[in-house]
């Protein structure tokens, strides 16, 4: 268990003892450099300033899923960020002044633990279901829900902003 920070709201049932509806299926997992929470990078920023490269293993059956995921130069991960908590609702990240809600945040505690992840594709290797890619910002095991290419010209928003924040 973890402790709570003053402000910190927790939900009534921890999602993680609900009966299951999605029916979410891991494809794989992710082989990554960080074993523990406290040397794993913050975000993609981060990992790639670390400049240690990671890989996305696919499990058989899902592998030919991967044809033709080389055209793209950039791919879009989804992760379940397992190791997180699930019942926070309201946190208080360590740098801020006041608590905010989960869906105000990027951080891997929420009721769904879905991890998102943009990464350069450097390899990919179908018939071993290895896909090489330049960073990544999860602990090594962490399973893969499903990947996607990158497309520039539908996602990317050079215009988006967090009122308040200064990303630079």
């Amino acid at each position: 268990m973890f402790e709570t920070r003053e402000g910190e709201t927790l939900l009534e049932a921890d999602p993680s003892e609900l009966p299951p509806d999605g029916h979410v299926v891991f494809i794989g997992h992710i082989v990554s450099p960080w074993t523990n929470r406290e040397d794993c990078p913050k975000n993609m920023r981060a990992a790639r300033e670390n400049g240690r490269t990671a890989t996305v293993l696919i499990d058989e059956p899902y592998r030919s899923g991967l044809q033709n995921l080389d055209r793209a130069s950039h791919i879009v991960i989804l992760s379940w960020l397992h190791r997180a908590p699930r019942n926070l609702i309201v946190q208080k990240p360590r740098h801020a002044t006041e608590p905010k809600g989960v869906f105000s945040l990027r951080s891997p505690a929420r009721p769904n633990p879905v991890g998102l992840h943009v990464a350069k594709l450097i390899a990919l290797d179908i018939e071993a279901g290895r896909v090489e890619i330049d960073a990544i910002d999860v602990l090594d095991g962490t399973p893969v829900i499903d990947i996607k290419p990158y497309y520039a010209s539908t996602d990317a928003f050079p215009e988006a902003v967090i009122a308040g924040r200064d990303d630079k």
